[in-house]
């Protein structure tokens, strides 16, 4: 090997050692990012944390998948009204949780047009098959403030009929019953954040507050059945979600057949098929026919052999 390296010229040997050092630096730069990925994602990270301001590590979502919200907390409604969370799930609808500030800046309000733009969609409409409930993070925040913020959502919705008809005046109504925008004072909102797990934290030096961008469902009891994250909401996750709220209790037999044969995926946030519940329908599916195809056929022989006889 080494009358090999002799018989080289200097400048070869020089190359290839440079690229042999670039090659390791590399390696090394790779690994040393791939750990400082891999420590972000499961939080061990210490001196990134350290680097975060205090009020940032404070925020994300905690999710309290099962629990139950505090149902005796009171809040104000848009018109002034006092009103208790319990109250509110009398309906026996499932419900969209909203938690948001009326003058956040930026992600509040990219949050509810995410929402607003969902349930145009929807063949279901808040105060029919689910309620929405957007609740204000910040103390501060009056029930004139969210009044006026209602009133711009609510006139600006098809809600699925024709602008200026009875049906839509009837729908409007609807809606209006349906989809609460309160204020509350602060206790009550800690109380509420604090049970879904809902990281809110004051940025210092402004009015305005840190948090995620999530909606949380429950079903009609108040209990917590999923988060949903981010701006926009896929059409199929999000009617997925209300009917799984809902515990079987709106939707038609297809509804319910999709809510058998899909599952939520918490690594990709979204509802992905479960094959061996597929597989089963499917089976059964195929039972079913042959069932009916056999016993049309004995039927037919037994009528031919009656009418030999």
């Amino acid at each position: 090997m080494k009358y090999f390296l002799h018989a080289l010229p200097k400048s070869v040997i020089l190359g290839t050692l440079l690229l042999f050092g670039l090659a390791a630096q590399a390696s090394l730069f790779a690994q040393s990012s791939y750990n400082r990925m891999n420590s972000s994602s499961t939080g061990t990270n210490a001196v990134n944390s350290a680097q975060e301001p205090a009020f940032i590590q404070d925020i994300g979502i905690d999710e309290q998948l099962g629990v139950r919200i505090p149902t005796g907390l009171t809040f104000a409604k848009a018109n002034g009204d006092s009103v208790q969370l319990g109250h509110l799930l009398a309906s026996g609808r499932p419900v969209i949780l909203n938690p948001l500030y009326y003058e956040c800046p930026v992600l509040c309000g990219l949050v509810i047009d995410g929402i607003f733009d969902a349930v145009q969609n929807l063949a279901w409409q808040p105060g029919k098959e689910f309620d929405i409930i957007s609740v204000s993070i910040d103390p501060t925040e009056t029930d004139t403030l969210a009044a006026r913020v209602k009133k711009n959502y609510i006139e600006s919705g098809s809600w699925g009929s024709t602008q200026g008809t009875e049906q839509h005046a009837a729908t409007l109504a609807q809606v209006n019953e349906g989809w609460l925008f309160l204020t509350g004072k602060q206790t009550a909102i800690d109380s509420l954040i604090s049970a879904v797990g809902f990281g809110v934290a004051p940025i210092p030096g402004t009015k305005d507050f840190a948090h995620s961008a999530a909606i949380i469902l429950l079903s009609p009891d108040g209990t917590i059945t999923r988060y949903l994250y981010g701006l926009q909401y896929n059409s199929f996750d999000f009617r997925t979600a209300i009917l799984k709220a809902s515990e079987g209790t709106i939707g038609n037999t297809v509804d319910k057949l999709i809510m058998y044969c899909y599952q939520y995926d918490p690594n990709s946030n979204s509802y992905a098929p479960v094959a061996k519940r597929i597989m089963s329908l499917g089976g059964l599916a195929t039972l079913i026919f042959l069932g009916i195809f056999l016993g049309y056929y004995w039927l037919r022989e037994s009528r031919k052999n009656s009418l030999n006889y």
